[in-house]
């Protein structure tokens, strides 16, 4: 397949000549996509797992190891002070889909922003959950996390169900823990039936929900990688736009909608 690699302004504005057929998009997003918000990605040199163990957050450990949960939690009280807010990447999925072009976006992601700068529910599908809310892994019994980290505040190291006392978890999808079957088949389901999939700040290494893209190609669709670092399905794309997605896919969506 042609492999081209985009950087300038003239280059987006081929890459949004490709794609100015597509009517059923595709944007798969990942960590990429909020650090513009002031999230940490994960496995770059700065981020997460340079200073967090991922060993310490695999499901089964989490179950079995109290420890593990109150690093677990130290990790959430971090997380919920950021506060952070959609940026101009959030929002040019929300033009996309304004626009009638956009079939789904299938985010890696679980810090909400995607709902946040306005985008259709209906249209957003969170492949590793959210991390906004809490529930019990005996009862079910759920609360916001806010809810939840207060308690930790307030000197809970582990904090259990109030209901039944079982074990605490944020809804997302751990290392070790299976997706859930109906939010995977919707997430293979919108990949199969696109024709264009965009792939936008994400690594492509965490598998499953790396087979996407491979998907999307296999009926047909153009792949487009927007990442700051090369991804190994980069030999796969059609097209490859390397820098910042808050820069890059705002450009990206200006010039294709222009176009149309």
């Amino acid at each position: 397949m042609e492999r081209t690699w985009k950087r300038t302004g003239d280059e987006v504005a081929a890459a949004a000549e490709r794609l100015r057929p597509a009517r059923r998009m595709v944007v798969f997003t990942g960590a990429g996509v909020s650090t513009d918000s002031g999230i940490p990605d994960f496995r770059s040199p700065d981020g997460i797992w340079r200073r967090y163990d991922p060993r310490q957050f695999t499901y089964q450990r989490y179950l079995s190891d109290p420890g593990a949960r109150r690093q677990s939690w130290r990790l959430r009280r971090e997380f919920q002070a950021m506060r952070p807010r959609p940026n101009a990447a959030h929002l040019a999925c929300v033009r996309l889909a304004e626009a009638g072009r956009l079939q789904a976006v299938l985010t890696q992601n679980i810090d909400g922003l995607h709902g946040d700068a306005g985008l259709d529910p209906e249209l957003l599908c969170e492949l590793h959950g959210n991390g906004r809310f809490v529930a019990c892994l005996s009862c079910g019994d759920r609360m916001p996390m806010e809810a939840a980290v207060a308690r930790v505040d307030a000197g809970e190291e582990d904090p259990a169900c109030r209901r039944c006392g079982g074990i605490l978890k944020a809804t997302t999808v751990s290392f070790g823990q299976a997706l859930p079957r109906a939010v995977w088949e919707r997430a293979e389901a919108m990949a199969a039936s696109c024709d264009a999939f965009l792939a936008v700040g994400s690594s492509l290494v965490v598998y499953p929900a790396a087979r996407l893209p491979e998907l999307a190609i296999q009926v047909g669709a153009t792949l487009l990688i927007l990442n700051r670092e090369p991804t190994p399905l980069d030999p796969l794309a059609h097209l490859t736009l390397r820098g910042e997605c808050g820069v890059l896919l705002p450009a990206l969506v200006d010039a294709l909608l222009e176009a149309a």
